[in-house]
């Protein structure tokens, strides 16, 4: 493919590279990224967007970071874009990440229902960036650890994300030995099994693969197909990389579908403003649904 586009000026360059890569260049792609998935770009973070689309660049045979600004935003770039967003996101998660989260789900949202759930209460749960799938699995461990019988009950564990690639990852729930960090190991004997493709890798067990769908949702999309309401929602280390009117977007749309008295718990360095209604703050970076 060839995007006609005139010579940039090495002088021009913000990062010194095989690439010629300019301010406009960066915020173009800062624009690009925006209004795909609200995600904020600094300036400070020019370096780390050269170096992760460079080699993009390469894999198309272009050469410019012009002539690839002009493909991702083409009829032909609909792909493209999908492995730029891919290239500048960072899928960091881990089994159990931030325990106090799960502990008091159990305590304070599972517990107190259990009777209740197992007379038929409906019961449901969201990982809303669910990522490569550890997330909405701890959430799943920990339901079984109320309920073993879960999958004969009406609980169900919605997981989304943006990356179709980490959901793939979610849906296959096999995971290399290393990321079972976060697993003692009666609870890996519990709930995972040997991958019997390769030994050195984990499969999530089927009653928790059970109570878990994964399915792909941009958090800045138009709209949100589910309906709730959730009794919890986690919501973690994601709305970091937004700006501050997105975020409180983000927020505001959440408190409708929780439940009375329902939870969303947040990452340990984000916050829900004063400005956002229908939540009040309880402790361990969790939020309950108000009246409001």
């Amino acid at each position: 493919m060839t995007f006609a586009s005139a010579p940039t000026d090495r002088r021009e360059a913000i990062v010194d590279g095989e690439f010629a890569f300019t301010t406009q260049d960066f915020k173009r792609i800062a624009e690009i990224l925006y209004g795909m998935a609200g995600i904020s770009l600094p300036d400070t973070k020019a370096t780390l967007v050269y170096s992760r689309l460079a080699k993009r660049l390469r894999a198309l045979g272009l050469r410019s970071f012009k002539e690839y600004c002009a493909f991702v935003t083409s009829e032909q770039g609909h792909d493209e874009s999908q492995e730029m967003l891919r290239a500048l996101t960072t899928n960091v998660t881990r089994f159990f990440r931030e325990p106090h989260h799960f502990d008091d789900l159990r305590a304070n949202i599972l517990e107190p229902i259990a009777d209740q759930v197992r007379a038929g209460r409906r019961l449901r749960l969201w990982s809303a960036a669910s990522s490569s799938g550890q997330e909405p699995y701890s959430m799943a461990f920990t339901v079984l650890s109320v309920w073993p019988n879960a999958a004969e009950l009406d609980i169900r564990i919605l997981g989304t994300d943006i990356d179709t690639n980490v959901l793939a990852t979610g849906r296959a729930a096999v995971y290399d030995e290393h990321l079972l960090e976060g697993v003692s190991q009666s609870m890996r004997g519990q709930y995972f099994e040997r991958d019997p493709s390769d030994r050195r890798a984990w499969r999530v067990c089927e009653a928790a693969r059970s109570l878990v769908a994964f399915r792909e949702l941009n958090l800045n999309g138009s709209s949100w197909p589910m309906k709730g309401p959730f009794d919890a929602i986690f919501c973690r280390n994601v709305v970091i990389y937004f700006d501050e009117p997105t975020q409180e977007r983000v927020w505001s749309r959440f408190a409708p579908l929780l439940a009375p008295g329902g939870k969303l718990y947040v990452g340990h360095s984000e916050r829900v403003g004063a400005n956002v209604r229908g939540f009040e703050s309880c402790g361990l970076t969790a939020y309950r649904k108000t009246g409001v």
